[in-house]
């Protein structure tokens, strides 16, 4: 029973869930659920925890409210990923951004980034970075969305700096086996109007996101659902007689597929990747956070505008930089980020400076590289330069307004 409420209430330690009188739960889960009992399955026992005493719920929050301040500490906290796919494509990024996270022994927990000062990164499970987002024990973090949206639970403390950092891409999506039962169901429609589903045999689904697997029957109007929670292979749970459907992350749906299974039309609960997320308590206490933040966030934002976009250089003779302008500006795939910068090129010839050809220089996208350059040499560029772009700075980073309102600063 200890673990249960370990899982459940992750800040509470089990020596202080053995000693309390009445179990209270932690200001982040929803309180309208508490007057009620809560049915938490594993895929293993049932079991059933009833949380009492709505008063004292009352009162922890509003202690809590009270004492919102953060942890007393100098140094500044970055939770990263410390295992899997997210954790290879975090450092990936930041590297791409020149932030390199030096770590001197592969095995331990802490490292640091030496281009921004006084910052400690931390390698955390994600659900735990959330967690000690909350705690205070971390200031900032990468994570994905749906590990935000799961154990945030919608509080307020929680800010998103960065919504698409564009890797981790996946979606939490209902899936259910293509034969049998299920076969001819296709939406979630199909499925609220099977009659199977009571209050006595209600549909089991296996998941590890509770918290939004409650949320979005209820907005399907869904009334007999049983969770199982249970983290990983979940893909195997109807087959083997322990649920009836599985709301988990999916990528390309290869798996689902490979075990008999299919998502559901609009069963898509969640759109995931990526983000960049913070504490409003640190950002508006901590001294350096908000720095820090700026920092971090222009660097991402620089060099994700540029993937895929390309400098090209072209030299054409022309009669005067106007001239060459109008010209380039005549074809559909030169138009650059505002526009082509032309400039003389100059040369010396017979003891005198003359500028008989002008560079054309233009930002293009991948997918029109070939054929921009084709538009160029149409109409008399030479000695075409292509080269990848590393960052492109806005004159002001475009969130970083938008986090300052939301900061009330």
């Amino acid at each position: 029973m200890e673990s249960l409420f370990t899982s459940l209430l992750p800040q509470y330690t089990p020596k202080q869930l053995s000693s309390a009188s009445a179990v209270v739960a932690p200001p982040s889960l929803s309180i309208s659920l508490l007057s009620t009992a809560i049915h938490v399955h594993s895929v293993k026992p049932l079991a059933t925890v009833t949380c009492l005493s709505a008063s004292a719920v009352h009162a922890t929050v509003e202690n809590e409210r009270a004492g919102s301040r953060i942890p007393k500490r100098s140094e500044i906290r970055l939770g990263l990923p410390s295992k899997g796919r997210m954790a290879v494509d975090t450092l990936d990024l930041l590297k791409d951004c020149q932030l390199h996270v030096k770590q001197v022994n592969p095995r331990q927990y802490v490292a640091e980034i030496p281009q921004l000062s006084n910052l400690e990164v931390w390698f955390q499970r994600p659900k735990d970075i959330v967690r000690k987002l909350l705690s205070g024990d971390l200031d900032l973090g990468f994570v994905g969305l749906d590990t935000v949206t799961e154990h945030g639970q919608g509080n307020e403390d929680l800010i998103i700096v960065h919504d698409a950092l564009e890797y981790g891409d996946c979606h939490l999506s209902l899936a259910i086996p293509q034969l049998g039962l299920f076969e001819n169901v296709n939406s979630m429609k199909d499925l609220v109007e099977m009659p199977q589903w009571t209050k006595e045999n209600p549909l089991r689904v296996a998941t590890g996101f509770t918290y939004l697997g409650h949320r979005f029957f209820r907005e399907h109007g869904f009334k007999h659902v049983m969770f199982s929670t249970a983290d990983g292979a979940l893909e195997a749970a109807p087959a083997m007689g322990i649920a009836d459907a599985i709301l988990d992350l999916v990528s390309s749906g290869t798996t689902l597929k490979e075990n008999n299974l299919k998502e559901i039309e609009d069963g898509t609960v969640l759109e995931s990747q990526g983000v960049f997320v913070a504490s409003r308590r640190s950002l508006i206490q901590r001294a350096g956070v908000l720095d820090i933040t700026h920092e971090i966030l222009e660097r991402l934002e620089a060099h994700l505008r540029a993937v895929g976009q390309f400098t090209v250089v072209a030299n054409m003779r022309g009669s005067s930089a106007e001239e060459v302008a109008a010209r380039v500006l005549s074809q559909p795939s030169l138009f650059g980020l505002q526009g082509p910068t032309v400039s003389p090129v100059f040369c010396k010839r017979e003891g005198k400076v003359v500028a008989d050809y002008y560079a054309v220089v233009i930002c293009v996208p991948k997918k029109a590289l070939y054929e921009s350059v084709k538009q160029l040499r149409s109409i008399g560029g030479s000695g075409v330069l292509v080269s990848p772009l590393t960052y492109i700075f806005d004159e002001e980073s475009p969130r970083w307004p938008k986090l300052l309102g939301g900061l009330g600063l």
